[in-house]
């Protein structure tokens, strides 16, 4: 196991241990889920919502400036947050409850 793969598994692993984590997938750049947390039908649906909000997400940032890229885009609602994290080659999708420590917290601002 190289040790990109090795990091990638224990970003993972931490998420996962948190508190009011609900889900979490990993998508490749094509949006097929590499892990998830949810059953494959609920792994698929989520999947291309997730693709597709992420390169709407991806264009507005790059509309408002053009030299900038999204890292990561964070929402909420009263009782969820979703947080996609666009890596090099995958896209995390992050589901939690309310009123839980930072998933931003959680996986650092340098490990993405």
């Amino acid at each position: 196991m190289d040790n990109v793969q090795h990091e990638f598994e224990e970003i993972v692993k931490r998420i996962q241990s948190q508190n009011g984590v609900v889900g979490l997938i990993v998508v490749n750049n094509n949006g097929d889920p590499i892990t998830s947390t949810f059953d494959d039908r609920s792994s698929v649906r989520h999947s291309e919502m997730m693709m597709k909000l992420a390169d709407n997400a991806k264009r507005f940032i790059r509309n408002l400036d053009p030299s900038n890229e999204l890292t990561v885009l964070q929402m909420g609602s009263k009782k969820r947050e979703v947080v996609l994290a666009p890596g090099k080659d995958f896209i995390m999708m992050v589901l939690r409850e309310q009123n839980h420590k930072s998933i931003m917290e959680i996986i650092g601002a340098n490990s993405l």
